[in-house]
């Protein structure tokens, strides 16, 4: 049988992050992916231009629609603009028991926001302690623990706060990061692991953190360990960003080459 995963995120029409990522993510992992669109976003590789919330119960229905009928794994959650959204999707879920990924997502590769400010509370209330895997870069996490951003910062430190708020786990991305190396940290509360490959000199990085949240959420849907689940969508990842040249998509933030192992 083939595994099946859902993404609840915004829809991005350049097709890099989003939904789209999400499901070309879900894809190249070899799993089914289902969809529920939080919001449409008029965005491309430079900036995003427009958004349209979804309404709650639209959203709500769609979830229900989805989980009556398909057997789901894995749920991934990205982009929720309002916090009556995020009660609405925590409310959709509820009865859901297989692995939940959280990616907060709050600011586009282009610089705009995606998160109202007064989200971010409800956000650390309602759904990180739904975690089974928190995913926040370092300005997310910054945000998540009320901190100002600092690319130095301890990050062991703010992922401990953050399992403080109830996650499971929590998946500290280094991609905003400066070193030569970039370096992810899977922080349980019985363990820790890192995660390094060589920083690539690219822009075209649009969609990461949603195909790499994504990967993990199928992979994790197909069975494997969160540790595995980790390092493989890492390894696929830095795979991805290495041949996102080769798409020569728009003229910003390209995205990266989410089928780079069956075509180039």
């Amino acid at each position: 049988m083939v595994a099946k995963a859902l993404t609840i995120a915004g829809s991005d029409s350049g097709g890099g992050a989003g939904i789209q990522a999400d499901l070309k993510a879900f894809s190249a992992m070899g799993v089914y992916g289902a969809s529920v669109i939080t919001a449409i976003t008029a965005q491309n590789t430079q900036a995003v231009t427009a958004v349209y919330a979804i309404p709650d119960d639209v959203v709500a229905k769609q979830i229900a629609a989805v989980l009556d009928d398909i057997d789901i794994s894995a749920i991934k959650i990205g982009m929720l603009g309002t916090p009556s959204l995020i009660q609405a999707v925590a409310d959709g879920i509820r009865g859901f028991s297989g692995p939940v990924v959280l990616d907060p997502v709050m600011v586009a590769k282009s610089g705009d926001a995606l998160l109202q400010d007064s989200a971010i509370d409800a956000l650390r209330r309602i759904l990180v302690p739904r975690a089974d895997l928190l995913t926040p870069n370092l300005p997310e996490a910054a945000k998540l623990l009320d901190q100002p951003a600092d690319r130095t910062a301890d990050v062991a430190a703010q992922a401990d706060a953050l399992l403080a708020l109830g996650a499971k786990a929590v998946l500290m991305k280094g991609g905003h990061a400066e070193a030569d190396t970039c370096t992810d940290l899977l922080v349980q509360p019985d363990q820790t692991n890192t995660f390094s490959a060589p920083r690539l000199a690219t822009q075209n990085t649009h969609g990461t953190g949603c195909s790499y949240s994504s990967a993990i959420a199928a992979l994790l849907a197909k069975g494997a360990t969160l540790q595995d689940a980790v390092a493989r969508a890492h390894e696929w990842l830095h795979g991805a960003i290495t041949h996102a040249d080769n798409l020569n998509v728009g003229h910003g933030h390209g995205p990266v080459h989410h089928f780079h192992r069956l075509w180039d």
